[in-house]
This record gives C-alpha cells, sequence and structure tokens, in this order.
C-alpha cells in the first residue's frame, strides 16, 4: 500500500509583536484589524484573517483589551514594557539599562525609534526566553537627556545639516534656511534639537550659537563646553549682584565669631592656584597636645539662599578646570577675592578644629564660624622643600616670590610637626582598609596664547598628603557629627568596587604577573594598594592605575550614608572646598543650622540637589578630560616627525591603543599600518599573533611610533608602527 504523500503545513504569520508595538505606539487610541492592516501596510485576505485571530489571541491572553467590538488597546500595564535609560555604542546599536534587568538590553539600529545617547525611554523587551538574550524596541521617548549638540555645518542651497565628533550621535541634525542664524559654511556650531517628524530621517533644529572654526583654540575648548552644555560667562545680573556685595570686614560680625587671627595660620596650595579655599592653623597646648585647625572660606556667609548668586552657583555645582583656564562657580570677585584666604587678610571662616594627640588622636573637636588671619602663603613645593630638608630657607628656584626668603622658625616647626601628625593619619588609612591612587596627572606648559610648550607630570609628595589627611580629618568628623545625630546631611558616599570589573581587570594584569586576592572587601583593598605600590614606576603603571580606577564604583553625594570604600570612612562629607563645589555649600548651611539646634531638614529635597550636583561634577569631570585629549592632540601635531617609545594600553580587533612613555598622550595603530605581518585579534590571549610569524603584540609591550594624523577636532590620535623597542 503506497503511503499517502503529506503536504508541507503551511505556517501561519505571527502579527503579534507588530500589534503590540502599533498599539503601544498609539496606546490611548483604540485600533480594529482594518487599521492595523493598513499601518502593516496589508491588505490580502489571508493576512487580515490572521490580524484578527492575533487580536483575539492577545486579548484572551490579557495583553490588549477590547474597549467596544473590534476595537483594541494596549493594556496600560504589561509585562513587557519597562523604563529605563538608553546608552549608544559607536556602532548605531544601543543597550537599554534598567535595574529590573541583569544583563543590558540590546536595541538594534532599526528598533531605535529616534531615541538617542541616554534619553529615558518606554522599551518592549522580547526574547525573553532562557538562553536568549533579551533584546527590545524603544516604543516611546519619555524625556531627552540634551537637545543641545555641537557639529560643524555643511550649508547647502536651501537647507543645512550638522554632523557632530560624537561617536554616539548616529544622525546629524537638519537646519532649514531660515534657522542658520549668523553661521557660515563649516562653521562650528552649537545647535537645538526642535522637532523631529515622523517621516523624517533626522531631526530639525536651529543654530543658537556660532563657536567659531574647526581646530581654533578658542572654539575647542568652548565646544567642550557647550557640548556638556556648561557656561563659559556669567550672566551680566549675577556679575553686577557679585559686585554690589559688602565684603568688608566688620567688627559686629568678628563679635558673633571664635576670633582665632592670634593663632599661626598659613595655607599650602598649588604654585598656579588663584582661590585660597583652606587654610591651617597650629598651636601648641600646655598638656602636650596641639591644636589644629582646618578653616575653610565662608563662602554661605555672602552665599545667600534665594539669591541669583545662589540659583546660579547651584546650577553651576562645580568649578570646571579645563587644560587652560577655570570656569569658576562663584564669579571672581568671591572666588578670588572675598572668599579667597589670601595672606596677610582678615577673613570669615568656617572651621573644624581638633585637639590632637602626638599620636594623631582626636582628644576634643569643635565646629563653627571663625575669622582668621593668614601669616604666610606657600606653595606645596616649598612646603615639600621643608619638611624634606627642615631647612628655613627657601632657595630662589622653589621660591613663588622668584626670591630666597626665609619662614620663620614657629611656621617651620609646624610645618614637620603637622607632616609627622599626617603620616599617621595616612599610616591609619591604610591599615583599616583604604586605597591609595596616586595616579600621575598629566600638566601642560602653555605659552601667553594657550598653546602647549611642554608636558609635565603632577606627582603628589609628602606636602600634597599633608593637606590631604586635614582636609579627610574635617571632612569624615564634620559627617560623623551630624551623622550620629541621624539627622539629614549631603554625604559623599563610595560604593564597593564592581567585582565582575575586578576580575576583568585580574585577566589584564595576570599578564604583567600581578594578582587581586578577592577573599573579602578587607583582601580586596590591601592587594591593590599592594598592587599599586608594586607597579609605580614601571611601564605599566599608568594602565594598571587606570584600570583600578575604572574598576572602583563612582563616588557620588547623597543623603543615604552608606560610608566611603576607598577612604575606608563609614561617615564622610565634602566640607573643605565650598569655593567650587556646591556641596560643599550645603554642608556649611546644614552644618551651622544643626548647631543652632535646627530640626532634621527634609530629605527628598536634599536629595534631589545631591543628584543634581554629581550629576554636574559628572559632566564637569568630561569636559576637563577632552580638553586634556584635546591638548595632548594639539602637543603631538607639533611633533610630527618625532619617533615615540609607547607602551600598549589596549588591544582590539581593529588595532592597538598606544600610550607614549614620555607624555601620557594615547593614540591607535590601526592592524593594517603594522606591516611585517598579518595580524589578527586574538581575544583568549587579548593580544594581536602574527599569522606567519606568530609574534605577538599584547599589553605592555614597548613600541616605537609615529603621529600618523592629529585630528583636534575629533581629539583623537592615529599612529604609524615603526619597530619594536629592543
Amino acid at each position: 500500500m503506497s503511503k499517502k504523500i503529506r503536504k508541507p503545513i503551511k505556517k501561519e504569520k505571527d502579527f503579534s509583536g507588530k500589534i503590540l508595538k502599533i498599539l503601544s505606539q498609539n496606546a490611548n487610541k483604540p485600533f480594529n484589524y482594518k487599521q492595523i492592516g493598513a499601518k502593516l501596510e496589508l491588505d490580502d485576505t489571508n493576512s487580515r484573517n490572521q490580524i484578527i485571530k492575533d487580536l483575539k489571541i492577545l486579548a484572551a491572553q490579557k495583553k490588549i483589551i477590547e474597549t467596544e467590538p473590534g476595537k483594541y488597546l494596549v493594556k496600560a500595564v504589561s509585562q513587557d514594557y519597562y523604563e529605563g535609560t538608553i546608552d549608544m555604542t559607536s556602532r548605531k546599536t544601543a543597550y537599554f539599562i534598567c535595574d529590573e534587568f541583569e544583563e543590558d538590553v540590546f536595541i538594534p539600529t532599526n528598533n531605535l525609534n529616534r531615541a538617542l545617547d541616554k534619553d529615558k525611554v518606554k522599551v518592549y523587551v522580547y526574547n525573553r526566553r532562557k538562553g536568549k538574550r533579551p533584546e527590545g524596541e524603544v516604543i516611546e521617548v519619555l524625556e531627552r537627556d540634551k537637545t543641545e549638540f555641537v557639529g560643524v555645518i555643511d550649508i547647502q542651497p536651501n537647507f543645512a545639516f550638522v554632523s557632530t565628533a560624537n561617536p554616539k550621535m548616529y544622525t546629524d541634525i537638519f537646519i532649514p534656511k531660515d534657522k542658520l542664524g549668523e553661521a557660515e559654511n563649516g562653521d562650528v556650531v552649537l545647535v537645538k534639537i526642535e522637532d523631529w517628524p515622523k517621516r523624517a530621517d533626522s531631526p530639525f533644529g536651529s543654530v543658537i550659537r556660532v563657536l567659531g572654526k574647526p581646530g581654533e583654540h578658542n572654539t575647542e575648548i568652548h565646544a567642550i563646553l557647550a557640548e556638556y552644555g556648561l557656561p563659559s560667562d556669567f550672566p551680566v545680573e549675577v556679575e553686577v549682584y557679585a559686585q554690589k556685595l559688602d565684603t568688608s570686614i566688620q567688627e559686629s560680625e568678628i563679635a558673633k565669631r571664635r576670633d582665632m587671627r592670634d593663632t599661626l595660620t598659613f595655607t599650602i596650595d598649588p604654585k598656579d592656584a588663584k582661590d585660597f579655599d583652606d587654610a591651617l592653623s597650629f598651636k601648641k597646648l600646655e598638656n602636650g597636645n596641639f591644636e589644629i585647625g582646618i578653616h575653610i572660606a565662608d563662602v554661605s556667609y555672602y552665599l545667600e539662599e534665594g539669591t541669583i548668586l545662589d540659583d546660579e552657583a547651584y546650577q553651576r555645582a562645580t568649578s570646571v578646570y579645563l587644560v587652560d583656564r577655570v570656569v569658576p562657580m562663584l564669579p571672581e570677585v568671591l572666588s578670588n577675592f572675598a572668599c579667597s584666604l589670601r595672606p596677610n587678610e582678615e577673613k570669615y571662616t568656617f572651621s573644624a578644629i581638633f585637639e590632637v594627640s602626638p599620636t594623631a588622636q582626636v582628644i576634643n573637636q569643635w565646629f563653627g564660624r571663625t575669622v582668621i588671619y593668614s601669616d604666610q602663603r606657600f606653595a606645596y613645593e616649598e612646603a615639600q622643600y621643608i619638611i624634606e630638608t627642615k631647612d628655613n630657607t627657601i632657595p630662589v628656584d622653589v621660591s613663588i616670590t622668584g626670591e630666597s626668603y626665609v619662614v620663620s622658625d614657629e611656621i617651620r616647626e609646624a610645618t614637620l610637626k603637622l607632616d609627622e601628625l599626617a603620616k599617621i593619619l595616612r599610616k591609619k588609612r591604610m591599615q583599616q582598609g583604604a586605597i591609595s591612587f596616586d595616579k600621575v596627572e598629566v600638566k601642560f606648559n602653555l605659552d601667553e596664547a594657550g598653546e602647549p610648550e611642554g608636558v609635565y607630570f603632577k606627582i603628589s609628595k609628602d606636602a600634597n598628603h599633608l593637606i590631604e589627611e586635614f582636609m579627610l580629618l574635617a571632612n569624615r568628623k564634620v559627617a560623623e557629627y551630624i551623622g550620629k545625630q541621624k539627622k539629614t546631611f549631603v554625604y559623599r558616599i563610595h560604593d564597593e568596587p564592581n567585582e565582575d570589573k575586578l576580575i576583568a581587570m585580574q585577566t589584564v594584569i595576570a599578564k604583567f604577573g600581578y594578582k587581586i586576592d578577592f577573599r573579602n572587601k578587607g583582601d580586596i583593598a590591601k592587594s591593590l594598594n599592594s598592587l599599586m605600590e608594586e607597579v609605580n614606576g614601571k611601564k605599566e603603571q599608568n594602565l594598571i592605575d587606570t584600570l583600578a580606577i575604572r574598576s572602583m564604583s563612582k563616588a557620588k553625594y547623597s543623603t543615604d550614608n552608606i560610608g566611603h570604600y576607598g577612604l575606608a570612612f563609614d561617615y564622610y562629607s565634602h566640607f573643605t572646598s565650598p569655593i567650587r563645589r556646591y556641596p560643599d555649600v550645603m554642608v556649611h548651611r546644614l552644618l551651622q543650622y544643626y548647631l543652632d539646634g535646627g530640626a532634621s531638614v527634609d530629605e527628598e529635597t536634599y536629595e534631589t540637589k545631591c543628584l543634581h550636583c554629581s550629576n554636574m561634577e559628572s559632566l564637569a569631570t568630561n569636559a576637563e578630560r577632552d580638553s586634556i585629549k584635546y591638548m595632548q592632540v594639539k602637543y603631538m601635531q607639533d611633533h610630527q616627525d618625532e619617533e615615540f617609545l609607547g607602551v600598549i594600553s589596549g588591544v582590539t580587533e581593529w588595532g592597538i591603543y598606544v600610550e607614549i612613555v614620555s607624555n601620557k598622550c594615547e593614540g591607535m595603530v590601526r592592524i593594517r599600518e603594522i606591516k611585517d605581518d598579518y595580524y589578527t585579534f586574538d581575544e583568549r590571549q587579548y593580544a594581536l599573533v602574527g599569522a606567519t610569524s606568530n609574534s605577538i603584540l599584547q599589553l605592555g609591550d614597548e613600541i616605537y611610533v609615529k603621529v600618523k594624523n592629529a585630528d583636534l577636532v575629533k581629539k583623537q590620535l592615529d599612529f604609524h608602527f615603526l619597530r619594536r623597542a629592543e
């Protein structure tokens, strides 16, 4: 008997996902099967019947609601819809970050639906079955992270486009002819996105500011500020308000304060500092202990809440330290004059005063408003000279006055004793699990036009640590004083490190023969400190320092005190820099309010302020980093014919990143540029491997390179590979 041949079953199409997408994008509008068919551009009978069937199935699954016969709405709350943030890649795809998912949800390019980097979005998540990576589609942009972008304008006869150098911005911006402003073709401009019509490939915008020509120094610095939404100047009305402030020292105000003018007081700051917001006082007590005062500029005395000056300071939240300039939080009349603790001037201060034993134990403490008189201004180099030589004659080559001068025996002895106590405090911190990150800072010698003449490295020495330890003491004790009262306060918190990042770091550092001890929190801290000491001065130091810092959580401001992991403190705040940080201003105000017997303030109000300050700090840090990259590219542009010794600092499938040993500038050697073999990326070894010779180029290898291209606009360096170092 012959077998009956079975016809293959024709698989029916499933329109469920597309139906949900249409209904979600039009959450308040009911659709029937014909309207959905029209949206999907389907009008054949089979497809329409399948749409009717899928609508009934979705309704039975309670994913959609039948509001009237044949008309459907998406159910308001669905387990497949989530709110979160978009994290764009440079490949025009993105990841959706949401606390409800352990791993980020992948968003393909065609599912972005006009979402841009860091936008708050609503996403439909599919592929949630076990073993499948979840993917998603943006259903709605709930809130734009930013609407202003910096880019170069390309003007055509009837319109223009602005393209940005930001690799995460996947679209250019269309500018109608009537919204060009004063822009000329090729200018760097700041534009604002005003609309993104449904059928348009690009958003529509208008030019709001012309920044200049690409590659010009001032243009690029202003472009960095504008890119992060940071101001470059104060509004006129704020400057006028600040100029009218009475900054004179009044006897009536002195009478309300603890008078410290007769106590030996001095400042230690960078040699190029213009604002001195902290000073130390020192007095030997009859009982053998020492009275040490940490005196901080009393900014909150001048900065009254509810004024345009305070509003501006809060919005800025921080000073921004670019490579060639400072964009201050406060107008100069305050930051460089009234609040700056300059030598031989009386100043209002907010102080933390401690009685400290010879073994650096805090016996007593006092917090409150004071008036001081600074007897001496030191640069770190001068204080360091006293610490190293015990001599009180500052030589010409160290002196910030340009002349040799003699420091009083009293100041010399105070400096040496403070250094001794600071070393004890530091040792205790390290024993308690604090982590020491003394990352090398790159600095530039600039000429009068702001052009880089040379590079030098800023390294922390004993004088830096002296100031650091007493600032840490004040910050810790202020936070502890309020924290133990269980009142709302502004803390500087730092969570434990991300273990996944530490494991990834272990993979890299193992290639250099180092390892991290993962047994417990204390062991991680100890092994990180040992690692920092071990790599000090070695070619891989900067790479490993950078990896270690990236493995750490980011410190931030919060009313929820979880302690500070990196410093090993249970309580920590920022009290010592109110000229340049708004959280310190809030700390001063709250401390005085509580000293006066005030009840605990509203936590939610201050948490909102903490979040704003943390966000502004992050923007400022990114701008500072970009300005350093810009200056590094500018510096290397003038050294295109020179050979440089570099260390491989990163390996990818498209090439190697190389950090120049002499100036820490980093650039890329494309894989096709390495001509001595055909190289491929070996992910397991984190290296490039030659097909013929099997020779390896891996992290930490030293090679010689030459500048191929220095792009000031993109702030990128490309190198020619010359040869391996022998």
